[in-house]
């Protein structure tokens, strides 16, 4: 199941959005509202939000300065999140969230509408930035 969030155009450098998704701690700044848990553990943060399980996401893979790739720390739940950094001008850049998971289609049906307006809401605050 693959979801593409919306994609933002920020008046900042490729290099200072790759440096803001590779500090954990500043995806507190764009997770949704009602986000009740957020933890960061070395190279993992945990959040959780209502009426959902808590999850962890591990950082699986980095790119200098065009993209951070996270992934779930359970081997249960298979997918990834990820945003790619486009360089525009100087001091503008495009950040495009993607989550791809492998589910079994009545997971992928049950989770599908709770993980796009996640990602949608992701993409949504990362335009706040």
């Amino acid at each position: 199941m693959n979801i593409e969030g919306n994609t933002v155009i920020l008046e900042k450098s490729q290099e200072e959005l790759f440096n803001f998704f590779s500090d954990l701690n500043n995806f507190k700044q764009i997770m949704p509202e009602n986000t009740n848990k957020f933890e960061v553990d070395g190279d993992s943060f945990l959040f959780g939000l209502p009426g959902m399980p808590e999850i962890r996401l591990v950082l699986k893979e980095k790119t200098p300065f065009s993209n951070i790739t996270l992934g779930a720390a359970s081997s249960k739940l298979s997918f990834t999140l990820s945003a790619d950094i486009t360089k525009l001008e100087e001091n503008k850049s495009e950040v495009a969230l993607s989550f791809n998971g492998d589910f079994n289609p009545m997971m992928a049906m049950m989770v599908k509408k709770p993980l796009t307006k996640f990602v949608d809401t992701l993409s949504e605050n990362i335009g706040k930035l």
